[in-house]
């Protein structure tokens, strides 16, 4: 048969009873949260959130854009991402902390045991020794006590050991620790004429710092965002306000001196090298101006188109020279031919002179054919015209001889120039290469000076108009709502936790005790029926059950002998074996009132004690036999009727204890004499109560199931582990024994029976 599987519904009733029987957990659980909770409450003060924004520029000044890539060698801003981790910096809270003092922390005592942070109007104030905090290595408390005669007594500690205490001494007080001196005076908000106790504490301003980064969040705002919101949690929000704001001047602060410091950097190199570019342009302009004079130039372009036209107009003088030279040699040849005395010259020049003094000759020997075609050869007029015309020949040919060598000379300089351009020509290009590097390296100098003096003005116009980098958005405000949950909410919560910690309780014990506690428990792990339970004893008697008791134990007996009568429904059915798993579970308690219930009936009834290897019958009963079972068993000479005890306390209830422990029990138990005697007794008597050996620990019960009719196995409650109902599940469905049925020890007692008992 298989074991009950109840995993599939959940038995509310049976939980609802569980938890009514434990009503006094919820109440103690409740109460005791509800109190915390009120404790909770009355000293942890409401935590307020306070919160600033602020903008990080992402420009980049002046300087930066206009010079493009050398930007670099001036330093550039940081993206937010950079900012976040400045702002956020051990230096800048280093800063706050030295700032706003908040090294040293003041608690006032508001209540026993319940001390608040104040800020900024604290009562008491410390004065450490100068130089102190730079170096402090490690903290240091002063415990102080003001009277109202503003006496005082202080006690400071290192770590948690005294290290200087004074009493009743007046403020201010200078205290000598092993630190250094430390002053300690009344404040300006010390409230006269009453007594109070604060605690302060000085740390160095690095471990301040630790404290203030671990406090203060900061974060961006959204990737895409240059806004960095940041937010510190504090009971007192005008410590968040003044600690936030203060962040965020001592970055601004930063910012500005940074920016300050590159502007000054900025301007001595500019200054610098503007005074090295002035002096390297002033020597490339003289080196240019000495290159022109040495090679006589004021412009290499206008030089060369200067010469180019130079050579032009001297070719074409050239040309001209050479033709009047050429003009005046065949005039000259004109004249000397003699074949031409009378001729007119054909010629013209450029000579004016000499062109009218041609003019003139020709004149004449036109006179000279006029008269000729009148006069007669020996004519006087034409002779004398004839001598003239001769002299005047004459005059011209030395005239041409002079012109003709006037036109050489004139031939001979202009080729001289033509030469002396075409050279001036030949020499242009290198002359013009090497004037433009001079000239380039004037106009880079010359456009850097310029270039550096505008940025050398527009970095002393940064400088007198710094601006910082975080543009506040929000001032640190404190939200409106505390944060946390309010003060009913948390009497709501620690009111369900009070109802949900005794179920848990329950459950877990129940998972770890390995008990079952309850009849109900039993009815839940084992298809093994129930004969009866059996409440807790209180009485401290061993038998419980008598004719007129009617008290929880003997009605229960009574129930169970009832049940018992139902199993042995068979008239031969009168052998009843009592056991358990362990010892300790109430069989022998069981067995002694049960067969007392049988024997109320009127009937015969016998107690044999048969746990041979712990007998215990004889103790419970407080009797002494003169023989037992085993000495029975053992020795021929003792009859039945020497170890059979009629128990004086019921009627018709007769006993036979175990006797002394044989060094066999086993092979006792199997010997035939067993089976002898029980033949006999169930012609003697009407019901046998065997009270066996616990299974859990040998295996004598097993051994007498060959006798038995039935057996009763009794578990009992918070003592019977879950792995011993296992055990009884197997041996029910292997039929390892007749007839089993449960008998439940040690329950709670039934409200319908009056009252408890226990065992």
């Amino acid at each position: 048969m298989a074991k009950k599987n109840n995993s599939d519904f959940i038995d509310f009733k049976s939980l609802l009873h569980q938890y009514l029987s434990h009503w006094y957990l919820f109440a103690i659980s409740v109460v005791l949260c509800l109190v915390l909770a009120f404790i909770y409450v009355k000293r942890t003060p409401a935590e307020y959130s306070v919160k600033a924004n602020v903008l990080i520029s992402q420009q980049k000044d002046a300087i930066s854009e206009a010079m493009g890539g050398l930007s670099d060698l001036f330093g550039s801003d940081g993206y937010v991402e950079d900012e976040i981790f400045i702002i956020s910096s051990h230096t800048v809270y280093r800063d706050v902390v030295k700032s706003l003092r908040l090294n040293i922390k003041h608690s006032v005592r508001k209540a026993p045991m319940l001390y608040e942070f104040v800020y900024p109007d604290y009562p008491v104030d410390i004065i450490p020794a100068p130089g102190i905090v730079d170096t402090l290595s490690t903290g240091i408390s002063f415990k102080i006590k003001v009277r109202e005669n503003m006496t005082a007594s202080i006690v400071a500690k290192i770590r948690g050991d005294k290290v200087a205490e004074v009493e009743d001494m007046p403020l201010p007080q200078t205290l000598s620790t092993p630190l250094g001196d430390f002053t300690i005076a009344a404040t300006d908000s010390y409230p006269v004429g009453e007594s109070l106790t604060t605690i302060i504490g000085v740390t160095g301003y690095d471990a301040a710092a630790e404290v203030l980064d671990q406090s203060v969040h900061n974060e961006i705002a959204s990737k895409r965002s240059n806004v960095i919101g940041m937010s510190i949690e504090t009971p007192v929000p005008d410590f968040g306000k003044a600690v936030l704001n203060e962040i965020i001047k001592k970055y601004n602060e930063r910012g500005i001196y940074q920016k300050n410091n590159q502007g000054e950097l900025t301007a001595n190199f500019l200054d610098d090298r503007l005074e090295i570019l002035a002096a390297d342009l002033s020597a490339t302009e003289a080196q240019i101006q000495n290159y022109k004079q040495e090679r006589g130039i004021t412009d290499v372009v206008v030089e060369a188109r200067y010469q180019t036209e130079k050579k032009g107009r001297l070719e074409e003088a050239l040309l001209e020279a050479e033709t009047q030279a050429e003009i005046l040699r065949i005039t000259s040849a004109f004249l000397d031919n003699e074949a031409n005395r009378f001729e007119l010259i054909p010629l013209n020049t450029d000579n004016e002179a000499l062109q009218t003094a041609i003019a003139s000759y020709n004149d004449m020997l036109i006179r000279r054919a006029e008269l000729m075609a009148t006069a007669l050869p020996d004519n006087a007029e034409l002779r004398r015209l004839e001598n003239r015309i001769d002299l005047k020949r004459g005059s011209l040919r030395n005239s041409m001889n002079r012109a003709q060598e006037s036109a050489d000379v004139a031939v001979r300089e202009i080729r001289n120039e033509m030469n002396a351009a075409e050279t001036r020509l030949g020499n242009i290009p290198q002359q013009e290469r090497e004037y433009y590097d001079m000239r380039r390296q004037q106009e880079l100098k010359s456009q850097l000076y310029f270039f550096l003096l505008k940025r050398s003005e527009e970095n002393a116009l940064l400088l007198a108009n710094a601006t910082p980098k975080g543009q506040i958005i929000d001032e640190a405000y404190t939200m409106s709502e505390p944060l946390g949950m309010s003060k009913k909410v948390i009497m709501l919560i620690a009111l369900f936790l009070g109802l949900c910690i005794p179920p848990m309780w329950l459950y877990i014990r129940k998972m770890l005790y390995n008990r079952f506690e309850t009849r109900a428990d039993i009815e839940r792990m084992t298809d093994v029926p129930i004969l009866g339970e059996m409440c807790v004893d209180r009485s401290g008697r061993q038998l419980v059950v008598s004719s007129d008791d009617t008290s929880s134990s003997a009605e229960l007996f009574r129930l169970m002998r009832s049940n018992l009568l139902f199993v042995l429904t068979d008239p031969r059915d009168k052998v009843v074996l009592m056991t358990s798993t362990s010892s300790g579970e109430g069989k022998s308690f069981i067995s002694i009132n049960l067969a007392a219930s049988m024997a109320l009936l009127g009937k015969k009834v016998l107690l044999v004690g048969m746990d041979i290897r712990n007998p215990q019958l004889a103790n419970y009963l407080k009797i002494s036999p003169r023989f037992g079972l085993t000495q029975y068993l053992s020795s021929a000479d003792i009859k039945l009727s020497d170890i059979i005890v009629p128990l004086k306390e019921v009627n018709g209830l007769d006993v036979i204890c175990a006797g002394p422990v044989p060094p066999n029990p086993a092979e006792m138990l199997i010997s035939p004499k067993v089976d002898e005697l029980f033949a006999t007794l169930r012609e003697q008597y009407d019901y046998i109560i065997v009270d066996t050996a616990p299974i859990g620990l040998v295996s004598d019960t097993f051994t007498l199931d060959r006798i038995a009719d039935a057996a009763i196995y009794v578990c009992r409650a918070n003592y019977t582990s879950l792995s011993d109902l296992e055990l009884i599940n197997d041996i029910y469905e292997q039929h390892r024994l007749k007839k089993v049925s449960l008998v439940v020890n040690g329950t709670a007692a039934k409200k319908s029976y009056g009252y408890k008992a226990k065992k």
